[in-house]
């Protein structure tokens, strides 16, 4: 049967070439009796290909069923697609059939796939590797003939590597992989969709007839449609029933637009965004990376003093750091300090040709010799924190981050 033949029969909308080679596909494989993997997106027609699968196949004569894999719970579905025996667990009451027993002879498609349990699949594949299966509570084998269809919108490789999906099971449903294009690569079908479902629904609700402007053509054609024709069917419904103007403008389409999708499918220039509107993410990230910087300083110029022994020119080239270091442990209010780290100047030794290394450092435009020790360190932020609260112990415990009964004792140990 030609393409625009099935295209008829079965009532679809397109002339994109992707949609063209899956209907191909579908009357290809058709005539067999081989297991067919349909994949795509949620809304974008994988049952409409399980019928045109079966319905010229050999098995068109024999029964259908569509079973959704993802509606049924897990402690039910062996019972639903195998059946069970007379008290096989609480609450069967008397024996059923599963759909295996129910459709031999004819076609089983079993939608969304990837949402199977493990433990179903097992049984699955034995039902497609030798046709048999046993009900749940039973130990007696039982035969059946079916032909299995799968469908899915997930990418189910990736499940496969993630453990949850049986890989022996995978290779033997994808015999034939038959893939459904979703309606953003269809945007030559997209109109001729909307058309046709329109006249429907006007049809159907006895509504007047509307159309769209160019400019409406465009944000319908542009739009990604994550429910694909699903989606597009839905929304030409609402037009229908709650439009009365026979021109729909592109103001009027985007309302019926969800928005939390119609920002982020439609087209926009990117550049009118503010780009220094960061979010408490991006704030965080930034502290984070001036911390590891300020800490990959911090370790170079301990190495250098560690490797050369405290020698000026290590010093000086790193004074943009210990000038950093040093107005970081300064308390607020305090006037500024900054440290000129100079280059080392060698003197000549009258008696000797020894070269002896000095350096400067100016504070304030005077030579000073800054003292190493902790203690006085310790000592001189005490007396600043006491004379800038004058003499309060508690602010100036506050200020310094100790409790007021450390600040006391540090007093007297230092004897301030």
């Amino acid at each position: 049967m030609e393409i625009q033949e099935i295209k008829q029969r079965f009532g679809i909308i397109g002339n994109s070439p992707l949609l063209n080679r899956a209907i191909n596909i579908a009357n290809q494989v058709s005539p067999t009796d081989i297991s067919v993997l349909i994949t795509g997106e949620s809304g974008s027609g994988k049952e409409v290909f399980s019928h045109i699968i079966h319905q010229m196949s050999p098995r068109k004569h024999g029964p259908f069923i569509a079973v959704n894999c993802g509606a049924i719970p897990e402690g039910t579905i062996d019972s639903e697609l195998f059946g069970h025996e007379k008290g096989a667990y609480t609450g069967a009451v008397g024996e059923r059939k599963g759909y295996f027993e129910t459709v031999n002879g004819g076609t089983i498609f079993l939608d969304e796939i990837a949402e199977m349990p493990l433990g179903t699949q097992a049984r699955l594949l034995r039902v497609l590797e030798s046709g048999q299966y046993i009900k749940v509570g039973s130990s007696k084998v039982e035969k059946t003939n079916v032909r299995v269809i799968a469908a899915t919108n997930v990418d189910v490789y990736e499940a496969v590597k993630n453990g949850k999906f049986r890989e022996d099971l995978y290779y033997r449903l994808n015999t034939v992989p038959l893939k459904i294009p979703p309606l953003r690569d269809r945007k030559e079908d997209i109109y001729l969709l909307f058309r046709k479902f329109t006249s429907d629904f006007t049809d159907k609700y006895r509504t007047p007839p509307f159309q769209l402007d160019e400019e409406a053509q465009q944000v319908l054609i542009n739009y990604s449609w994550p429910g694909n024709v699903r989606q597009l069917k839905n929304m030409a419904e609402q037009l229908a029933v709650l439009e009365r103007d026979r021109i729909i403008t592109a103001q009027t389409l985007l309302t019926y637009i969800p928005h939390e999708v119609s920002g982020r499918n439609l087209p926009m220039r990117l550049d009118n965004q503010h780009k220094d509107d960061f979010s408490e993410r991006d704030i965080l990230y930034k502290v984070l990376f001036d911390m590891k910087r300020d800490m990959v300083e911090l370790k170079k110029l301990v190495a250098d003093i560690i490797e050369h022994g405290g020698v000026a020119a290590n010093y000086s080239n790193h004074s943009q750091t210990i000038n950093q270091l040093y107005r970081d442990i300064e308390l607020p209010g305090s006037p500024e300090t900054q440290f000129t780290l100079q280059q080392p100047v060698n003197t000549v030794n009258n008696n000797s040709n020894t070269n002896v290394d000095s350096y400067n450092i100016t504070h304030e435009a005077e030579e000073v010799e800054e003292s190493l020790s902790l203690i006085e360190k310790e000592s001189d932020l005490i007396r600043k924190a006491l004379k800038k609260h004058k003499g309060k112990r508690k602010l100036a415990a506050n200020e310094l981050g100790i409790s007021e009964r450390t600040l006391y004792r540090k007093i007297k140990e230092l004897n301030l």
